[in-house]
């Protein structure tokens, strides 16, 4: 009778173990869908106008959401402009980070952020558009 409850608390202890490494691998695959995020801290050295919002020059944390295709810029951990904005591919990974915008009027206007050694622009606007600007 001991033997028998013996191994029956060896096999709940293993079905156990199996439960458990079962729900970390779906936890790890669920993670790897969601896409990754990419942050850097930027300096604008002129005011930029991101989606019709006007940031001044300054220090900024950008972060790109791949999973929600959104564009934020913070200061202080605040979010001060968020823009939709989607990646193209570059013809080789940038060297340093890279801020590009384009003069509309008399208002600059965010064009792209290329992260320092990336091999994608994360353009402003939806996919499949097409954006120049300066570096």
């Amino acid at each position: 009778m001991v033997r028998l409850t013996k191994n029956i608390e060896e096999n709940e202890i293993r079905l156990t173990k199996r439960i458990v490494i079962a729900l970390l691998l779906v936890t790890l695959a669920g993670t790897a869908a969601f896409g990754k995020t990419r942050k850097k801290s930027v300096t604008l050295t002129d005011n930029v106008s991101v989606n019709g919002t006007l940031v001044k020059a300054g220090n900024y944390d950008v972060v790109y959401d791949e999973a929600s295709m959104e564009l934020s810029i913070l200061k202080s951990g605040k979010v001060v402009a968020k823009t939709a904005a989607h990646l193209e591919a570059r013809l080789r990974k940038a060297n340093d980070t890279q801020v590009s915008r384009r003069l509309v009027g008399n208002e600059a206007e965010l064009v792209s952020i290329t992260f320092g050694g990336s091999k994608d622009d994360v353009v402003v606007g939806q996919g499949g558009m097409q954006a120049g600007g300066m570096n």
